[in-house]
């Protein structure tokens, strides 16, 4: 059979396309990669220079640097406000300040939002709100982490009240996806006003120094309001709220560092609520025993040392990651792993105010217990707590409460719980510090724990009042008190303690308790939720 003219082939629809077909084709694509340059430029070269010019990285960059080379899938690049009141109909941007979509850290899904303050000062409209939900909501179908790059003026006051709606709307989603995905809000620039309440919901919030501030009211309606005056920095940077509030869970020096530390964070948490946490291989045996943490803990009961020595003693290759590091410094929280599963570590440091709890270490502790309950990680806890702080500023503060938050978050956690007690566990707080009683599953102690109702001292000249005048007969009581509590073995002949350990063979107990607990399996009752004293 004789092959079909060139002719024909354009009559059937075979063989080669039309020259108009292929130059509309062309166009189409010029036009597409023109619209794309344009979206990718953002406020323009000279809004990028002084981007760069304040020590940060634009959004784009900062996607870069987070995510996998090459692994970035972006949504929504062409979308715009719709805005037209006070000529907004003549300045649209494609993207409209924020940068969306989802990529690999790891080669783990992340979803991501980024906003470029290159456009409008990555103020929030409607259509910008309408993006970040977008990723939002497809996390929680997929089950993935969502991280948001904040960078941003606040609302898009032209838009008025369809921006407060976007940020409400947002609100909305952060606490439906509240422990079903991790969400960890990274604060690049400016966040103020309503602006500040997304990050305040989510599980973590970090800032990077000098260029990241929050607050809900700015330095000038202060001053108007309370007539004090007080810079950007001193009313919400990010050491304020690293260390005085406690909004910020980390602090950085640059963007570049504050993303690769999010990297890492993200390989100690699972993908949602359902996932089990990413195990990494470790060269590091479960056997391993270290002879130094046996004189870790001073002969003088009353003398400090420092308790994240333990930590990175006994976790997988020394690598902890901290959170909170600047605040409530008298209890240490954070990740390790144990034979290469993530934990999540709790820890009184006797260095700071003899590790007592107080207000802020217990909000601190049980908000980290809780985030951890909620994505599957195991707790282990290292307990050296001579009691709650004492003072009228701590009972006017609402110490009560607050110490009963900490309380309530290890009694509802059902995650593995490993405590190993070191030296005092006293009183209530003994009570508080996963102890047996409120549900921990292995518990520890080293032969220098004391546990009892109070310190030697305290408990005598209370029961034995009538003695006080006699220093040879409350000598004598003393003693006898430590000799029958300032020791573990009291608590271990009730079961309270599981076995009395020594210290260096800390690592492997711990990890030979938390490989028998990977199947434990417990249901609280059935209820819509509890009700946290908050």
């Amino acid at each position: 059979m004789l092959s079909p003219r060139p002719s024909e082939n354009r009559k059937t629809g075979q063989g080669a396309p039309e020259s108009g077909k292929g130059d509309a084709m062309s166009e189409i694509v010029k036009k597409l990669e023109e619209k794309r340059a344009e979206a990718r430029l953002g406020g323009g070269q000279r809004r990028i220079d002084v981007q760069h010019s304040k020590g940060k990285l634009t959004a784009r960059e900062r996607i870069d640097v987070l995510f996998d080379a090459g692994s970035f899938e972006e949504w929504d690049m062409f979308v715009e406000h719709r805005s037209v009141d006070f000529g907004m109909e003549r300045q649209k941007v494609p993207g409209d300040g924020v940068i969306t979509g989802y990529g690999t850290v790891n080669g783990r899904p992340v979803f991501v939002f980024s906003q470029d303050f290159t456009v409008f000062g990555g103020s929030l409209s409607e259509s910008h709100a309408n993006k970040i939900l977008k990723v939002m909501e497809k996390a929680v179908q997929v089950g993935a982490p969502v991280i948001g790059l904040n960078d941003s003026g606040g609302a898009r006051i032209q838009e008025g009240v369809a921006s407060l709606a976007g940020y409400a709307d947002v609100f909305y989603q952060n606490v439906r996806a509240s422990g079903v995905v991790p969400q960890i809000s990274m604060v690049m620039g400016p966040c103020a006003g309503g602006a500040v309440y997304s990050p305040a919901i989510t599980d973590f919030i970090f800032m990077v120094k000098d260029t990241s501030y929050m607050f809900v009211t700015g330095p000038d309606v202060v001053k108007t309001v309370t007539h004090e005056t007080v810079t950007q920095e001193e009313l919400g940077g990010a050491m304020t709220h690293a260390s005085k509030s406690g909004v910020a869970d980390g602090v950085f020096e640059n963007d570049v560092e504050a993303l690769l530390q999010l990297r890492r964070l993200l390989d100690f948490l699972p993908l949602n609520n359902k996932d089990k946490p990413p195990v990494i291989p470790t060269i590091d045996p479960p056997g391993r025993e270290d002879f130094s943490l046996d004189t870790l803990v001073p002969d003088n009961a009353n003398k400090p040392y420092d308790m994240k020595e333990l930590i990175s003693k006994v976790v997988d290759e020394g690598d902890f990651f901290e959170i909170g590091e600047h605040f409530a410094k008298n209890m240490i929280v954070g990740f390790g792993r144990m034979e290469g599963q993530p934990v999540g570590i709790i820890a009184n440091q006797p260095m700071v105010l003899a590790g007592c709890l107080d207000i802020e270490s217990s909000r601190k502790a049980a908000r980290f217990v809780r985030f951890c309950d909620c994505f599957n990680i195991p707790l282990l806890t290292f307990v050296d707590v001579p009691g709650f702080m004492p003072g009228t500023d701590q009972e006017y503060g609402g110490i009560i409460k607050h110490g009963a938050k900490l309380l309530f978050a290890y009694a509802e956690a059902t995650v593995p719980k490993v405590t190993v007690i070191t030296r005092k566990a006293y009183g209530g707080a003994y009570d508080v510090m996963s102890s047996k009683h409120i549900g921990g599953d292995v518990n520890f102690a080293w032969p220098t724990a004391e546990i009892a109702v109070m310190g030697a001292k305290g408990a005598v000249e209370i029961i034995f009042r009538q003695d006080i005048g006699d220093s040879k007969k409350i000598a004598a009581r003393t003693k006898e008190y430590e000799e029958n509590f300032a020791n573990p073995f009291r608590a271990a002949n009730l079961g309270f303690i599981d076995d009395v350990i020594m210290p260096h063979g800390t690592r492997r107990r711990v990890c030979n308790a938390l490989a028998m607990l990977r199947t434990k399996d417990i249901k609280n009752p059935w209820k819509k939720h509890g009700n946290i004293p908050l």
